[in-house]
């Protein structure tokens, strides 16, 4: 679970961002795991013949994070916050090369909590994505509400504390980002809302 404002992993981000590579080395045993069933829980949502296997995306994100130049680490979540960021652009990346491989649609996925008050749509990947950037148009602050809750799976506490927000209004955002998703996404696919 992603908490707190201090720690070790937050420590040892600090220490990172101060430029202490074996801090960058101490956090991979520390985070290693959390990643790992992050990346599981997403991946349960894909499709059943998914080439992308759990450590292996973890293994990705990890590399991705590793490149991150410049960031000051304000904290676990903040770490996780950005994990998940990479994470959809992963599985984004990787839905594209199998579409392209296949000409066929893309990964399939279930929105997380469900959406609105109805049974999610099974919906493409890549359908999923265009929405989102739909959505950072119109509310960038939604959109990067359903990326750490769906993609980062943190809750709405955590996000709360992260974007220092009352969880009220994340559960708030939270409700209207799923239900603006789920009309945008049943109007593409051409079911009536």
């Amino acid at each position: 679970m992603v908490t707190s404002q201090s720690g070790p992993v937050s420590e040892l981000l600090q220490a990172w961002a101060d430029g202490d590579l074996q801090a960058r080395t101490d956090l991979v045993p520390l985070v290693y795991e959390d990643l790992r069933k992050r990346a599981a829980a997403y991946l349960r949502r894909e499709r059943p013949d998914h080439t992308l296997e759990p450590g292996a995306l973890v293994n990705e994100t990890y590399l991705r994070l590793m490149g991150q130049r410049n960031t000051t680490w304000q904290n676990r979540a903040h770490f996780f916050g950005v994990a998940s960021q990479l994470m959809r652009r992963i599985l984004i990346d990787h839905a594209r090369e199998h579409r392209a491989a296949k000409r066929a649609g893309g990964i399939r996925v279930t929105l997380h909590d469900g959406i609105a008050t109805e049974e999610p749509l099974e919906c493409e990947m890549l359908m999923l994505d265009a929405a989102l950037r739909d959505l950072t148009q119109l509310d960038e602050r939604q959109a990067h509400i359903v990326e750490l809750k769906y993609f980062g799976g943190l809750s709405e506490a955590e996000i709360a504390e992260l974007m220092s927000l009352s969880r009220a209004t994340i559960s708030r955002e939270w409700q209207v980002a799923r239900a603006w998703l789920f009309r945008r996404m049943t109007q593409r696919r051409g079911v009536p809302s």
